[in-house]
């Protein structure tokens, strides 16, 4: 594995705030020069990074994982995580069982400090065991299934949103914006459940069929399937032949292809998809569908067409990505993992060291208004370690742009509410 060290070989890309009261992602923070790097007074502070790297899952993993190397490479260029350079060192998991043995590598062999990841649900839920056994601070930026956090683990602290986040606005979408649209009566639309079958697809589906049924809303058919080797022909008839109109839909980057593929062959497809991030949010998905993609919406972390008075210091992130990595960020996934990189090392820096029980202190002590990152996020964290100030916003792919449309504040374009390409 990588265990080279995320030093800054550059000049740095961002500026670092060292006062939490401040919003940690304003723009003002973002241009600012860094003072020249202090000498550490002793060591490394040694940090996993755990991420799908290879595999399905790998763009959107490295994605994630290019967030975080940013924040960790803005955090050497000040000086450091209490007066020492951070190393960050990799680990690469395409199922729980890697997980598991990545996290005990890291922690064993590679004598990591804490760990960071994960991107994916279903192997977060498996490292964090391994990090609360061993009573070692891991800290979630991407991974949303909502039993990650119901454990009572003392060590685990997820700075993004739930899935149950993602499935309330998915879900509201439908009578807020949707039915007024089509000049129809919210119980008259006809929605379906589309999911993977993993703990990702699970919990938000889960939460999704909840709130159809408090909402009042008519579930005309829910689907799981295998996202490994995932074939949705059948699966697109049976949506067809219940005449669903929505589709909320939860998946990875292939199925989201094959759901697709198969809707085109079918020469069907519903008045709109709801995705709930993952693949949803990917230009690659968007180039790799072509028009038909166009219209679709997506519940997700936040993106980079978004109102820039919600979000401060978004901009200046995508400019840093560009500088870093020639090219432009893949999907919001890097940003939701620098913000929350970037929220946790600030607290280990407040608690003056890796120790489980200062840092939980130091974590649960942090409190950022909501805004104050260039997520949009704040963040407050409770008993269980969630971000209680992390919420996905309402996308839509428009003329190749995946852009934000609710919340009306967070807003840069109106919602179109047709599906497939305009015109």
């Amino acid at each position: 594995m990588d265990t080279t060290p995320a030093r800054i070989r550059r000049p740095p890309l961002l500026p670092r705030r060292l006062v939490l009261a401040a919003s940690i992602g304003s723009a003002a923070g973002l241009r600012g020069a860094v003072a020249q790097v202090t000498a550490p007074s002793s060591g490394e502070i040694r940090l996993g990074a755990l991420y799908p790297l290879s595999g399905s899952l790998s763009l959107l993993g490295d994605e994630s994982f290019r967030g975080l190397e940013i924040a960790v490479e803005e955090r050497n260029a000040a000086g450091g995580l209490l007066s020492r350079p951070v190393r960050l060192l990799k680990g690469d998991a395409t199922d729980q069982n890697q997980a598991v043995g990545e996290a005990r590598r890291l922690l064993g062999a590679e004598r990591a400090a804490g760990l960071f990841g994960t991107f994916s649900s279903a192997l977060s839920f498996a490292a964090t065991q391994v990090a609360e056994m061993q009573r070692v601070p891991y800290f979630e930026l991407g991974a949303i299934g909502d039993p990650i956090t119901e454990r009572g683990f003392r060590t685990l602290f997820r700075t993004c949103p739930r899935a149950s986040d993602f499935a309330r606005e998915a879900v509201n979408a439908v009578p807020e914006a949707l039915a007024p649209s089509w000049g129809v009566s919210p119980a008259a639309v006809k929605v379906a459940i589309l999911h993977e079958d993993g703990l990702y697809g699970q919990s938000v589906s889960g939460s999704q069929e909840a709130l159809l049924g408090a909402r009042g809303l008519r579930l005309v058919e829910k689907l799981g399937y295998a996202a490994r080797g995932a074939e949705l022909a059948a699966a697109v008839q049976r949506l067809k032949g219940a005449g669903a109109e929505v589709v909320l839909h939860t998946g990875y980057q292939n199925d989201i292809i094959v759901f697709y593929r198969a809707m085109r062959e079918a020469g069907w497809r519903p008045r709109m998809v709801i995705g709930s991030g993952a693949g949803y949010s990917g230009v690659d998905t968007m180039r790799a569908v072509g028009p038909d993609f166009d219209g679709t919406m997506n519940v997700d972390f936040t993106q980079f067409e978004v109102n820039e008075r919600m979000a401060p210091g978004v901009k200046q992130f995508a400019e840093a990505y560009r500088r870093r990595y020639g090219s432009e960020p893949r999907s919001g996934h890097s940003l939701a993992n620098y913000c929350g990189a970037r929220i946790c090392l600030d607290a280990v820096q407040r608690a003056g060291g890796v120790e489980t029980d200062r840092v939980r202190a130091a974590m649960l002590a942090t409190d950022l208004p909501d805004g104050g990152t260039p997520t949009g996020w704040g963040a407050r964290f409770d008993e269980r370690g969630q971000n209680t100030r992390a919420r996905p916003f309402v996308l839509q792919w428009q003329n190749g742009k995946q852009v934000t449309v609710f919340p009306s504040e967070a807003a840069v374009a109106r919602l179109r509410a047709q599906f497939g390409p305009a015109g």
